[in-house]
């Protein structure tokens, strides 16, 4: 057993993040200024996006998107229950209703077929209580899909295909939350130039941190409708107001929010960015190398990618065969932390949470794969800081406790 505790995800600073934030301290400038700007166009180049804005979170990357979009009060925007809080919580944010809809169980990603029959749904509600009564009509013709918001859960890229051509079907806007995928692709193609904006996390335990961050990457007059939003809904920043060629005025022009990244953390995120290739290809080092270890056992099932993606491996979720097992899954995961392994769950669904729930009136059972998946799914660590005996550690007590809990009937076969 482990003499230290293996913690879940911690991020890799080094000297030359240090040296960015010190020359930052140094300049003077630490506010939005010229690293913002900086950060901004390489990751614009290198997700091959046309434009980029730096944000204090991939929330804010989220909430501004839909806001740059038009998407409010009497709008609709279909979602997925297996993702963190937040990517629903924009939605109430801006005046509009989420509506989810269930996950693919191989993948745990949205399920297009389930946009489709949900925009159907909700267009046949419509036209039923139109035929009831002009005063039902009224309110329920105010209710219309504008928007599908797919997480890209773990890293593996959603089903786009199927997603942007039932969008421009329906007219609908795609905001693809890529908070895990950095950086993978779907069909050759980088994540962050598919739908119309999509939100990256540059939270502490993401592919690259900036302490906490975002961006959001899409067309030009989009990110700059997005980058009003994102400041008070000023028509000019502050180093567009305070540099030698800047003017004093401005106006405000939209009620917006307090969302500009900073300088100092616009540093770090320049300097991470340097280090992502190598980051990665540690990630897939590790997911070898679990992949190669764990999938001995019939206890658990190992997560998928699938052959036209390349997976960013943010999360390596592993979901335990329960009717092998004698032990439910939260007692896995104490027997882990006995162990000294850190893990997590990735995500409690949102329609368990006692908001939703009580709002929306939501059951577990409303979203069986979601509901079922949840149940099973443990995090192992999965981090560029990790060492090879950090991983065999983790296998080690993995297979440990699989093999000390394993039900007799399941030994047998």
């Amino acid at each position: 057993m482990r003499e230290a505790f293996l913690p879940f995800s911690p991020p890799w600073i080094g000297q030359e993040e240090i040296e960015e934030v010190l020359d930052t301290l140094r300049d003077g400038w630490i506010t939005t200024g010229p690293r913002v700007k900086q950060f901004e166009e390489a990751f614009a180049a290198l997700v091959g996006a046309p434009a980029a804005l730096a944000l204090n979170s991939g929330t804010a990357a989220l909430h501004v998107a839909l806001s740059a979009l038009g998407v409010g009060p009497g709008d609709a925007v279909i979602s997925t229950p297996l993702t963190f809080c937040s990517s629903i919580h924009v939605i109430e944010q801006v005046g509009a209703r989420p509506i989810l809809v269930d996950v693919q169980p191989d993948t745990l990603n949205i399920d297009p077929t389930r946009i489709a029959e949900a925009i159907e749904k909700l267009r046949t509600q419509r036209k039923l209580a139109a035929a009831k009564s002009s005063a039902q009509a009224g309110r329920s013709q105010k209710l219309k899909v504008k928007a599908v918001l797919p997480v890209h859960l773990y890293g593996h890229p959603c089903e786009m295909d199927d997603m942007m051509e039932l969008a421009g079907k329906e007219n609908l806007c795609v905001v693809e939350d890529a908070a895990h995928a950095l950086p993978a692709r779907y069909k050759g193609r980088i994540i962050g130039t598919i739908g119309d904006l999509t939100a990256f996390s540059f939270y502490a335990t993401k592919n690259i941190t900036t302490a906490d961050g975002g961006m959001l990457t899409g067309p030009p007059e989009l990110i700059e409708e997005a980058r009003i939003w994102s400041l008070h809904g000023m028509s000019r920043d502050a180093w567009k107001r305070y540099s030698s060629d800047g003017s004093w005025y401005y106006e405000v022009i939209r009620p917006g929010f307090k969302y500009n990244m900073t300088d100092i953390a616009a540093a770090i995120g320049i300097a991470q960015l340097g280090k992502l290739t190598r980051f990665q290809e540690r990630r897939r080092q590790i997911v070898k190398r679990y992949n190669d270890a764990l999938s001995r056992l019939g206890e658990l099932q190992l997560p998928v990618a699938r052959s036209e993606v390349e997976h960013a491996w943010h999360l390596y979720v592993i979901r335990l065969n329960l009717n092998r097992l004698t032990i439910p899954r939260n007692q896995f995961i104490e027997e882990l932390r006995i162990r000294k392994i850190g893990t997590s769950v990735h995500f409690i669904p949102v329609h368990l949470h006692s908001y939703y729930r009580d709002r929306c009136g939501y059951k577990p059972e409303d979203f069986p794969v979601a509901y079922r998946e949840y149940q099973r799914m443990i995090s192992l660590p999965l981090y560029p800081r990790m060492n090879d005996q950090d991983v065999e550690d983790v296998i080690e007590a993995v297979t440990d406790i699989a093999r000390k809990f394993r039900k007799r009937t399941a030994q047998k076969k």
